[in-house]
């Protein structure tokens, strides 16, 4: 099966791999921190901040591969702070009200300054 990398400039790149790759019909989403493209900063520090935009550069990314938020179906979530649930999911339920994917809550293992979450998803377009 071909693979397309996705990329896109309206979401933070890391040298050491690709922002998503599309196999098929599926979109696997590389592990996405709440940086804001336009200053190179992380979001406010809060992690409701950084949890929205997180997923504003995985809505980004998942654009230029074709698909939307909608098609998420599984959704891992790295958190320095664990205890920072409780925000990450009032921030999820912006963004999926309606049929939320599966997802996984993991402690970020790289400390990154100023990091305080990194999003990871998989989405199934039609």
């Amino acid at each position: 099966m071909p693979r397309e990398v996705i990329s896109t400039p309206e979401a933070p790149e890391h040298p050491s791999y690709s922002q998503a790759v599309k196999a098929g019909n599926t979109i696997y989403v590389a592990e996405t921190v709440g940086v804001d493209v336009a200053t190179g900063e992380p979001a406010r520090p809060t992690i409701q901040e950084q949890t929205r935009q997180s997923l504003l550069n995985c809505q980004a990314i998942l654009r230029a591969g074709g698909a939307t938020l909608s098609d998420a179906v599984m959704i891992h979530t790295l958190l320095l702070h664990p205890e920072d649930a409780d925000g990450v999911n009032k921030v999820f339920e912006e963004f999926f009200p309606d049929v939320r994917p599966p997802r996984c809550v993991s402690k970020l293992g790289v400390d990154r300054p100023g990091i305080l979450v990194s999003i990871a998803m998989v989405a199934v377009t039609d």
